[in-house]
């Protein structure tokens, strides 16, 4: 079976429905862009950029409400400190490989002069995940220009999933993953919102794994699919987008949420493993003139953000298994290969615990 989205095999995960893409360009004006490096001289590169652009506009005009929350903290994502500050999204989210957060925060930082934007001193939000195991990278091969064309690549409709962007080189519960996004519609009662993930995952112990309570990993072992290494450590990066007027304090909180996700699908934050979340709100526009009071905030009332915690939930845990599913095989450094997750033995084992139709193959 080829690689395909978890839902796809006619398969769900929780309680709420998807946005029409099932993906975090289901939060409108938000906007997803990939480049990939795949060479094989002279050195065996497996790496990329992934790039987030929050809004609709260009970020130094407008930007929007944040949160963040560390779940573990064994890695890098710059600017979360002014998050933590402000609570404020000053940049685009761009992610890569742990050889190339310092070129992504530099090419963030400088990027709105280049633009003709003289007087937007901002701090650049770039996270990174651990590729070494596929990827040679410690001559540091991803560029500027790279992290250009990521941002420029930047658009709303279907998000490309698995071995691409920063994802490209990343491993989850020891089979291969990368990219993966989810999206629910929640009501409340002020009204239905959207909430979207995207995530770089590189996390796991192949025991660990469970897909909508499932205990997968356990049937899926070395015996079925080899590792080229076993490992508890690694590191996830996921971003959470909604609609919902959210203000920063909201916006931490909805983070927070995501880790429930994470944890559901089997990472426990181990000592060695980054495992961080940023959530924003598109709710509310905070204009880059700081010189005039923002007019016109709104804010959903705290009593109705639970549907907004599943939703988080829901979606990150889906966005998770999608970097599986979507991803293929591949073979990098020295001849490692780190196999893809069986979409057809998944689909079995889940059907012995009653997931799906009877007929799913």
């Amino acid at each position: 079976m080829t690689k395909c989205r978890y839902r796809d095999l006619a398969l769900t995960i929780g309680q709420l429905p998807t946005g029409p893409l099932n993906a975090i360009t289901d939060v409108a004006g938000v906007r997803v862009g990939h480049v990939t490096r795949i060479e094989e001289s002279p050195r065996i590169l497996r790496t990329g950029v992934t790039a987030i652009q929050p809004l609709g506009v260009p970020y130094w005009q407008e930007t929007v409400f944040a949160g963040f929350h560390s779940y573990n903290g064994f890695g890098e994502v710059t600017g979360s400190h002014w998050i933590a500050e402000t609570g404020i999204l000053t940049s685009p989210i761009c992610m890569s490989s742990a050889f190339s957060v310092g070129v992504l925060r530099d090419t963030l930082l400088a990027h709105p002069k280049q633009n003709g934007i003289d007087d937007r001193w901002h701090q650049p939000m770039a996270g990174e995940t651990f590729d070494g195991v596929l990827n040679d990278g410690w001559d540091g091969p991803v560029t500027r220009a790279d992290v250009i064309a990521a941002l420029d690549a930047a658009a709303g409709g279907p998000v490309a999933e698995g071995s691409i962007g920063g994802g490209t080189g990343m491993m989850s519960f020891e089979f291969k993953s990368g990219i993966g996004t989810s999206s629910r519609v929640t009501a409340t009662t002020c009204g239905s919102f959207t909430v979207g993930a995207l995530v770089q995952s590189n996390f796991g112990n192949r025991s660990e794994l469970t897909v909508d309570g499932v205990p997968v990993g356990r049937h899926l072992g070395y015996e079925v699919v080899d590792s080229p290494q076993r490992r508890d450590q690694g590191s996830i990066v996921i971003v959470l987008a909604t609609d919902a007027p959210l203000l920063p304090p909201q916006c931490a909180r909805l983070a927070r949420r995501g880790g429930i996700g994470l944890a559901r699908v089997g990472g426990f934050g181990s000592n060695r493993s980054g495992d961080f979340i940023v959530a924003f709100s598109t709710g509310n526009r905070v204009p880059f003139n700081e010189a005039v009071i923002a007019e016109g905030l709104r804010m959903l009332p705290n009593e109705a953000m639970n549907p907004l915690f599943r939703a988080a939930s829901e979606a990150v845990e889906e966005a998770i298994i999608n970097s599986m599913t979507m991803s293929d095989s591949m073979t990098g450094v020295d001849g490692t290969t780190v196999h893809a997750l069986p979409n057809d033995k998944l689909v079995e084992v889940m059907q012995r615990y009653g997931r799906g139709p009877a007929s799913a193959t």
